[in-house]
């Protein structure tokens, strides 16, 4: 799994994220080419698609379209009923407002790539898809915002950095909680010093994946299951938990559970590792970098999965009584932050407040951000680098709770250290005819 983008682009890319803000890390600001002039940039407008229509695109929808300077334009779903869906309420929206907008869909994401007048697409598919869709995405010209994780291997990771690099794109990940006020404050208190010397940190996120259990039922007529698959085995049967139904209120009857089983996803270590693992290097200043050694339950003193970092820090996945949540322990006392909730052991370290009734799947900042990034052609608060850094970190502790047994990672080289089998757990072979060309 050999990569263009090199050792030395890596060390340079660490230190501009160790020297930069925390509020809006740029990173190499000079790699990113001024974007070409659109017939909307004269109407301040930026007109943007949706790629993958569930639950999640949803909620980004309602993020987005209320931005008085963005317009969707277009929605793209291998079913049909997210699609009419998605359609109706776009339309329905801009009718309501008064604006002389309508939403194109689509089946195939290429056809939708290929529209000149798309400014930026929104990527909110299974994690599955998401690299090869945001790689062709960058090689069409359009700027993306990518859920998290960022990607479903650490090698697909390695390849979207590249695509986004070589051709001149602003992405960002979908790291909301990076652009809310609490874990802002969090990870200022941390990386300023005011905790001292930092020992352990317990981030907690839930559960690894589970074998895939549920019984193959019927496909829909109105899905496309081989697409929906694209590069994962054809084995693979339907059920319609893995792509929920559509309510009578217009709302899925679940969390699309493909995310909870190995082979379709990630389980919790890369649904909500992906913000409070994200969130634990954050703090400790490890955004463009990693830990140097995984140890599965089994191995660990904490009888949790634990990262070891060349610091000295272990963060443990542990829950110490919170949920989802970080909890960082330093010499001079503590902080735990998680959604609408913040704690410490001295009321100094607290933040002025803390907004618990927070939409945090429709974070206008941080959606703002990504568009103050497209004309400016500067680097989000989450770029690809750090995505893919945070999204590797869930990916190495999955392989170590497959493997059960204690792991070195090399960060920088991104490889685990002379273990071919481990190694081999960092990408799988896509089906033909599917390739991350």
């Amino acid at each position: 799994m050999s990569s263009k983008f090199s050792r030395l682009d890596f060390l340079r890319l660490s230190a501009a994220g160790a020297a930069s803000t925390l509020v809006f890390p740029t990173v190499a600001k000079e790699a990113v080419a001024p974007k070409k002039a659109k017939k909307n940039d004269v109407n301040n407008l930026i007109n943007i698609g949706f790629i993958g229509l569930g639950q999640q695109a949803i909620h980004l929808l309602n993020g987005f379209i209320a931005i008085p300077e963005v317009r969707v334009v277009a929605g793209c779903d291998v079913y049909d009923i997210k699609r009419n869906r998605f359609e109706n309420r776009v339309n329905s929206y801009y009718a309501e407002k008064g604006v002389k907008q309508t939403v194109d869909m689509y089946i195939k994401f290429e056809e939708l790539l290929a529209r000149e007048d798309i400014d930026a697409v929104v990527i909110a598919t299974p994690d599955h898809q998401h690299a090869r869709i945001a790689i062709a995405a960058c090689k069409a010209g359009k700027d993306v915002y990518l859920e998290k994780p960022l990607t479903f291997t650490v090698y697909e990771g390695q390849r979207l950095i590249e695509a986004v690099r070589a051709n001149n794109r602003i992405l960002q990940t979908g790291s909301m909680q990076r652009s809310m006020d609490e874990f802002i404050h969090a990870a200022n208190i941390v990386r300023e010093g005011k905790l001292g010397k930092i020992s352990t940190m317990y981030a907690f996120a839930g559960e690894g994946p589970k074998p895939y259990t549920l019984p193959k039922q019927e496909v829909p007529a109105g899905l496309d299951w081989d697409l929906w698959l694209g590069p994962l085995p054809a084995s693979i049967h339907y059920n319609h938990e893995v792509v929920p139904l559509i309510t009578e209120n217009g709302g899925d009857e679940c969390w699309g559970a493909w995310r909870w089983y190995q082979g379709l996803g990630g389980g919790f270590t890369t649904d909500w590792g992906a913000h409070m693992f994200d969130i634990g290097q954050w703090m400790i200043g490890k955004d463009l970098t990693g830990p140097t050694e995984i140890l599965p339950p089994s191995a660990s003193l904490h009888r949790c999965l634990t990262y070891r970092y060349d610091n000295g820090i272990e963060m443990v996945h542990k829950n110490v009584g919170y949920g989802q949540s970080v909890k960082v322990i330093g010499e001079n006392g503590w902080i735990m932050v998680k959604r609408g909730k913040f704690e410490a052991s001295n009321p100094d370290l607290m933040p002025k407040e803390v907004d618990q009734k927070a939409v945090y799947e429709t974070n206008p900042g941080h959606y703002q951000t990504f568009l103050n990034s497209m004309r400016s052609r500067r680097d989000p608060n989450v770029p690809v680098e750090v995505g893919h850094s945070s999204c590797t970190v869930c990916n190495i502790g999955n392989v170590a709770y497959e493997l059960n047994r204690p792991l070195a990672w090399n960060p920088i080289i991104q490889k685990f250290v002379n273990d071919d089998e481990a190694n081999s757990k960092l990408h799988y072979e896509y089906r033909a005819p599917y390739t991350l060309e």
